[in-house]
């Protein structure tokens, strides 16, 4: 039972990517799906999210417009596109599968993840 994140790399400044969140012995379209990223000295990062039940997405401020979270349930695979990327954007990204969203002061987080991906580096140069 496992979450397998791949699709990092390096890419320029103003270009894309996409990742993507493979789950193994479990269904993935039962869960809430997270990404998050951590970036080297910062504190992890939940950015884009997708409810299991009504497929609503959510996005941190600073992802907003640039990410899109989406899901194929015949693949049992999320994905996260990310679009004009910028050097901040540079992490260790990781899915992880929860229960629910949810939402507090400073954006949105997992309830209670069960699952997590092992990280994908993305690096973005000026």
């Amino acid at each position: 039972v496992q979450l397998q994140a791949s699709g990092g790399g390096l890419v320029q400044a103003g270009g894309s990517l996409r990742l993507s969140c493979v789950a193994s012995g479990f269904t993935l379209d039962y869960y809430a799906i997270g990404w998050f990223r951590q970036a080297p000295g910062k504190e992890r990062e939940g950015h884009s999210f997708l409810s299991s039940s009504s497929g609503s997405t959510y996005y941190a401020d600073s992802v907003k417009g640039r990410f899109t979270i989406s899901r194929d349930n015949a693949k049992n695979t999320v994905y996260l596109q990310m679009n004009s990327l910028k050097p901040e954007d540079t992490a260790v990204y990781y899915c992880a599968a929860g229960r629910a969203i949810t939402y507090y002061s400073g954006g949105y987080n997992l309830i209670d993840p069960e699952y997590w991906g092992q990280g994908t580096q993305v690096t973005v140069s000026s």
